[in-house]
């Protein structure tokens, strides 16, 4: 019975590590946008610095996860849990990534006029957040249901990308002087677009924590039994 207390608080803590972590990128992601919408450089350079603070978030999350395979006797329901946050801090580590890579094209675009406005591009933020801190909450709270309306939200995210994609294509037909800068913000769209798709595959992890079945099983049957 210790034993098992001693584990349930280190699940406890797991929990916590990845609110920490999901804050972080959440943050992160939030700079990004917002260096990027007001030319701010030396935003755009805190973002990027914080991309070591998110690193050293997904070690310590990996370090923990591994204590409890090593040091404790988890039942395949526990396996599931752990598993599947090792697997989701992966995800987690890449949106990081992904705000830095937004921020280092902030810094080229800094001195630019731009061509076009950014509404698009900050409703793509905004949705893609809202993905990720639904999708850790699902993850923490056991939420199947809320796992299930992320990955819904990503079809959202999918048509901004295409519709911010179409803008861009008409201003290079307008005036191919845009191309550069067109390709840019086509860049950081795609960018975001992927933090939508990681938030999915977060999601999706979450339903196996909870099922023991992954969506890339299919019909085949793989599933560990609680």
């Amino acid at each position: 019975m210790y034993m098992r207390n001693r584990f349930d608080r280190e699940l406890v803590r797991l929990n916590d590590e990845l609110i920490e972590m999901g804050s972080l990128i959440e943050k992160a992601i939030e700079m990004a946008v917002t260096a990027l919408v007001k030319q701010d450089a030396e935003l755009a350079k805190q973002t990027i610095a914080m991309d070591t603070e998110i690193d050293d978030q997904e070690r310590t999350i990996e370090n923990l996860c591994l204590k409890l395979l090593l040091q404790q006797q988890p039942v395949a329901r526990d396996l599931r849990v752990i598993s599947s946050a090792l697997k989701m801090i992966t995800d987690m580590e890449r949106i990081g990534d992904h705000a830095s890579d937004i921020s280092e094209i902030t810094l080229q675009l800094a001195n630019q006029t731009y061509i076009k406005g950014l509404e698009k591009t900050q409703e793509m933020a905004k949705e893609a957040t809202v993905m990720l801190v639904k999708s850790i909450e699902a993850f923490v709270n056991k939420d199947i249901v809320l796992a299930g309306e992320v990955i819904g939200r990503d079809d959202r995210v999918d048509d901004l990308f295409d519709e911010v994609k179409s803008e861009l294509i008409d201003l290079i037909h307008e005036n191919t002087d845009n191309g550069a800068q067109a390709a840019d913000f086509l860049m950081i769209a795609k960018y975001l677009e992927r933090i939508g798709d990681h938030a999915t595959n977060i999601a999706e992890w979450v339903i196996f924590s909870i099922t023991g079945q992954h969506k890339t099983e299919g019909n085949t049957g793989n599933r560990i039994e609680s």
